[in-house]
């Protein structure tokens, strides 16, 4: 057995090791290149003044730099609004309303001319029933246009047309069908089951075995759900010849998902039912309204009665309000729908379905017209050209601010060719010195200046230069 002590590793070997050597001299490679690339793009000053012909083109470049510098500032700033409104998430409710059916197949009663009391049945008639379960989502200002009269015998209407157990039957389209928008029932729920209830003889019957629908996971392509996840109906066949009672559990789909919160924590936030941001930022906003953090670490707070019953201690810490607030919540319960499968004759002569009303959240009108200019995947090919061309232009401005460099240069020899090059040589000189750290530092070149006589905490002396300045002078070897 090998020990649960640390293992020394493996060494590597030397092609490993030339491998490693040669990435981190690519990398380092990169990085050089990098820094040397140009990245100011502002023409130097007084250029304007060097130019042959047309002046204002440098005017008129420096008015397209500020004002590309303000459009940049508003997308930025309108690109994050548009973000920020986005991941509010801001949900409005509507009504799902579905509609549970079952039609019956080679019952008894169905049969043609057969004695019921005599044994002369077919053996490959078995009585079945077919279940379905239809929703759809209603528009609140469509429904309170009409008059309820007409909403109800719409709805008795639809229910009708849903037991003809027809598969291209025509249906009238969906109210909530939008150019771009389109919530079809498996929209709203992750999993749907169906329970059975015992038969008359009080134990389960063999055809009465749960019926369990789990929605699938999302395609790669990230936002596509497969067929088996998109469907405004749900149709499962059964053997029975009795009337059977059936419960159907949905268990809601929402995104970002909610939870019912614990009496404790409800009774901080005033919510039932609320997402794990809400339920964190509903008990900060209870933290700074009773005004119980603390003085000296406001990162700190203290508990009052309420408050111990969630962070179960007298006092907590604000980032620690996730791990606080995820003992206190725990999934919603599944919606649950009684339905009574019928079988008999009397209800299929004028059948009709068992109709329920749903609250569901849906996404707002403007998240679906806000969301395409996040994800447009022409703004980060926009964004790669955008970056060549400012490359670009930091090139030119470079070669642009070497030339006017050059031109100072030859003007200011051309001008005073004695005076300008004893200059310059100075300069070189002093350049030199400070190179080798033999250059004096004051206000002559001697250091003769009145500010190095003067002593106490706000001298030269006390400056960052001179610290640096004598520890050069120390560390250069005695000769």
């Amino acid at each position: 057995m090998m020990s649960a002590g640390p293992h020394h590793s493996v060494p590597m070997t030397q092609t490993q090791l030339q491998a490693e050597k040669a990435a981190r001299d690519q990398a380092t490679q990169l990085a050089k290149i990098r820094s040397r690339k140009p990245t100011d793009k502002s023409l130097p000053d007084g250029v304007e003044e060097t130019l042959v012909g047309d002046g204002d083109v440098a005017l008129a470049y420096k008015n397209l730099r500020d004002f590309e510098r303000r459009l940049d500032a508003t997308m930025t700033r309108k690109r994050l609004d548009i973000v920020d409104s986005v991941s509010r998430n801001a949900k409005r409710y509507k009504t799902l309303r579905i509609w549970i059916s079952n039609t019956v197949e080679d019952q008894y009663w169905q049969t043609n001319g057969i004695n019921v009391d005599s044994f002369d049945f077919s053996a490959n008639l078995e009585s079945s029933y077919r279940v379905k379960i239809e929703g759809r989502l209603l528009d609140d200002e469509d429904d309170a246009s009409k008059d309820e009269d007409e909403t109800k015998a719409a709805a008795v209407e639809d229910g009708d047309r849903m037991d003809t157990d027809t598969p291209n039957k025509s249906k009238s389209k969906p109210v909530s069908a939008k150019p771009g928008q389109r919530y079809r029932f498996s929209h709203f729920f992750k999993a749907l089951t169906v329970d059975f209830d015992r038969s008359k003889s009080g134990r389960p019957s063999v055809a009465d075995t749960s019926v369990e629908w789990k929605k699938p996971d999302r395609t790669p392509a990230g936002s596509i759900l497969p067929a088996a996840a998109d469907f405004d109906e749900l149709t499962f066949k059964r053997n029975g010849d009795e009337n059977t009672n059936i419960t159907i559990n949905l268990s809601r789909h929402e995104d970002p998902e909610r939870f019912e919160l614990s009496p404790a924590l409800a009774d901080i936030i005033d919510m039932r039912e609320a997402t794990r941001q809400e339920a964190v930022m509903g008990l900060w906003e209870y933290i700074k309204l009773m005004k119980l953090q603390e003085d000296e670490e406001k990162r700190n707070f203290r508990c009052d009665d309420l408050l111990k019953r969630v962070v179960q201690r007298d006092s907590g810490s604000i980032p620690m309000l996730n791990d606080y607030v995820a003992g206190h919540l725990k999934p919603l319960p599944p919606v649950k729908l009684a339905y009574t499968i019928r079988v008999d004759e009397e209800f299929h002569k004028d059948p009709k379905p068992t109709i329920y009303d749903i609250r569901v959240a849906v996404d707002g009108p403007l998240r679906s017209k806000l969301v395409p200019f996040i994800h447009n995947p022409q703004y980060a090919t926009m964004l790669k050209d955008v970056a060549v061309l400012d490359e670009q232009l930091a090139t030119l401005v470079q070669a642009v601010a070497a030339s006017k460099s050059k031109h100072a240069f030859l003007t200011s020899m051309a001008e005073d060719p004695v005076h300008f090059v004893r200059n310059w040589l100075s300069s070189q000189k002093r350049d030199l010195e400070v190179i080798m750290g033999e250059a004096t530092r004051g206000g002559g070149e001697d250091a003769t200046g009145d500010e190095w006589r003067k002593g106490g905490r706000d001298s030269i002396w006390n400056t960052q230069n001179a610290w640096e300045s004598v520890n050069v002078l120390l560390s250069r070897p005695l000769r």
